[in-house]
């Protein structure tokens, strides 16, 4: 049987028509971590230290082992299967598939797409590309952006082909076009493309142990050979070929995100439980690169109480930000850093997020927020101020400003030029909305191979990674709805690439 050395070789080589991507040497600065993760039981172990161990009784082959079931890993698996990589294994730790996929509430941001196409959108992949890398302060890594926006239209046809149907588009902050793929009826994309990739996991057979953790790689003549995991309480090694990392974030990891942010303490997270960081341990432990770990994004839109994130749709589709004192502060259409530390300027670090029944009814997500108790209605705008304590006359001064921008053409004082509506007369909402974080935009250092490159970027045998553990592709901040398209794409890159190993 071939070493995994010989397979990555292989793969390295492949013709370009047989990846069908782009091939490049990634150019990504050296920010990564140096100092350990911190975490315990993530050293690789080589194959004489298992057999010490006794561990080998307990060994599985298979081709690949998958580590994650959120957005990236089910799109690895999939997309290998069809590509003949029958042999493999997707891992969860958690009781649940999905990972911090299941709490994606915008959509998915692709360009150049046959939905865009049918509606009159005009897009360009030159301009997703351009648009990401600005949102980002041009420090993400312009080959792995470029390389995921030529491939998001086909990204969109694979999912449809899946019965993943995305073709409600709308605006998210710091985009210029309609670009943010949502389902037909408008609802938060991760509740439909969680269960559809399970869906298409599972009508191909693709086994996914539950509650089966890894904890450390291993390793034999420095090349990743497979992985211990912790299967209910048994621990039990998994041979294989190639071990692909989809294991998420750090930012339910307090510990963690204060280690690289130490201004972060105390802030409410999004993510699930299971976002703890692992597999940027393991990945190091092997001498793959950390990139830009530092660069954990906040969200400027969270309910406090219940950290649920507010959809970047609700103000793509025309809802606006206003402080205590009922006031417009910001163009709610920027991005996200810029939002947040706008946000935090305001007295009382916080903000409401303020719509009408338009906006309610034409984003899904808000009816959800309506059962959990988190948003407060109105009859009106003076019945809405009373209730969230500010001046009826200011909050009306402001809707009235706002409207003037579509019914009368006036210029935003905020320079506000996406999605502005004009508020109809009737029920009014507001949800109370701070920063918390949300997304870790470093990670283990890849290139257009999903390759895991050490520090002078070659290739670790064996070793791949796709999603929320990469860093490089958003640099410091990350364009809401981009997280869908990335690990769609480079999920799907990711298998085909694994499986073009044993053709």
């Amino acid at each position: 049987m071939s070493t995994a050395t010989d397979l990555i070789e292989n793969a390295s080589g492949m013709k370009a028509a047989q990846l069908s991507r782009r091939h490049f040497v990634a150019g990504m600065g050296a920010l990564g971590a140096t100092a350990a993760l911190g975490l315990s039981g993530c050293a690789p172990k080589d194959r004489a230290q298992i057999a010490e161990t006794g561990e080998d009784e307990e060994a599985e082959d298979f081709d690949a082992v998958i580590i994650g079931t959120g957005g990236a890993g089910l799109s690895a698996a999939i997309a290998a299967y069809d590509n003949g990589l029958t042999n493999l294994v997707l891992l969860e730790k958690m009781n649940v598939t999905g990972g911090n996929t299941n709490f994606s509430s915008s959509g998915m941001n692709a360009s150049e797409t046959k939905f865009q196409k049918e509606q009159g959108i005009e897009d360009s992949n030159d301009l997703f590309a351009q648009e990401t890398l600005d949102g980002g302060h041009n420090t993400g890594d312009p080959e792995l952006v470029t390389f995921m926006c030529d491939n998001s239209a086909e990204a969109i046809d694979w999912l449809d082909s899946l019965g993943i149907t995305l073709d409600n588009i709308t605006l998210t902050g710091g985009m210029s076009v309609k670009r943010c793929h949502r389902p037909t009826d408008g609802s938060a994309v991760g509740l439909t493309l969680v269960p559809g990739l399970v869906s298409a996991a599972e009508e191909r057979g693709i086994p996914i142990r539950m509650k089966c953790e890894a904890k450390e790689l291993i390793v034999n003549d420095g090349a990743v050979e497979g992985v211990l995991v912790d299967e209910g309480g048994k621990s039990k090694k998994l041979n294989a070929h190639a071990v692909i990392l989809a294991s998420g974030g750090l930012g339910a990891n307090q510990e963690m995100v204060t280690k690289y942010r130490p201004d972060l303490a105390g802030y409410v997270t999004t993510n699930q439980p299971g976002a703890t960081g692992d597999g940027y341990a393991m990945a190091e432990a092997v001498g793959a690169e950390l990139v830009q770990m530092d660069q954990i994004q906040i969200h400027p839109t969270v309910e406090q109480e219940t950290s649920t994130l507010i959809a970047e749709g609700v103000r793509g589709g025309g809802a606006i930000l206003v402080n205590s004192e009922g006031n417009r502060f910001f163009n709610e259409m920027s991005t996200r850093d810029k939002v947040s530390a706008a946000e935090l300027e305001q007295p009382g670090k916080f903000a409401w997020c303020v719509f009408d029944q338009q906006v309610y009814d034409n984003n899904k997500a808000v009816a959800k927020y309506d059962k959990a108790g988190i948003v407060v209605t109105g009859t009106d705008i003076a019945d809405l101020a009373t209730k969230i304590e500010v001046d009826p006359a200011a909050l009306q001064t402001t809707v009235d400003a706002y409207n003037a921008i579509t019914t009368d053409g006036a210029t935003d004082e905020f320079g506000r030029t996406e999605g502005c509506i004009a508020f109809a007369p009737g029920a009014m909402y507001a949800i109370k909305v701070a920063p918390g974080i949300h997304h870790a935009m470093g990670g283990v250092r890849i290139n257009a191979n999903n390759q895991a490159l050490d520090s002078d970027g070659n290739p670790i045998p064996g070793l791949f990674a796709a999603g929320e553990v990469t860093g490089g592709i958003h640099g410091n901040n990350r364009i809401g709805g981009n997280a869908v398209c990335d690990i769609t794409v480079f999920g799907k890159n990711v298998g085909e690439v694994v499986a073009g190993m044993f053709a």
